[in-house]
């Protein structure tokens, strides 16, 4: 088989090698490996990391939300909670009066800032 290896790659395409394994930790890209472990990088790769640099420029958008994006097709949870979350609309709680709702979000998020400060 004809292939590049990881620094190779990198080389050719200009992303490092941190960045291609980022890459295929995240989803985007399955180098497949030598028989001693060894990503490859063959034709097919490098025009996945081509059209990938090409998807990022177009769009103008980063590797971490093209990470979020096969995440978010490929977690069913997921995608059903973000979907969930963007039909959502708010709503007061029913024992909590009008004139305290702005109140209530507030002290919410004070109690949510103090409990994340308190793990740290």
């Amino acid at each position: 088989m004809d292939a590049l290896t990881i620094h190779e790659a990198a080389q050719t395409t200009g992303w490092s090698p941190r960045m291609l394994r980022y890459i295929e930790r995240v989803g985007l890209l399955d180098a497949p490996r030598s028989g001693a472990g060894y990503r490859l990088y063959g034709a097919a790769e490098l025009q996945r990391l081509r059209t990938l640099r090409e998807l990022l420029q177009d769009f103008e958008i980063g590797l971490g939300e093209m990470g979020f994006a096969q995440r978010l097709r490929s977690d069913t949870e997921l995608k059903a909670s973000v979907d969930a979350w963007f039909q959502a609309q708010a709503q007061r709680p029913e024992d909590v009066p009008v004139s305290d709702w702005l109140r209530f979000e507030q002290d919410k998020h004070e109690r949510l800032l103090a409990a994340a400060a308190a793990l740290t």
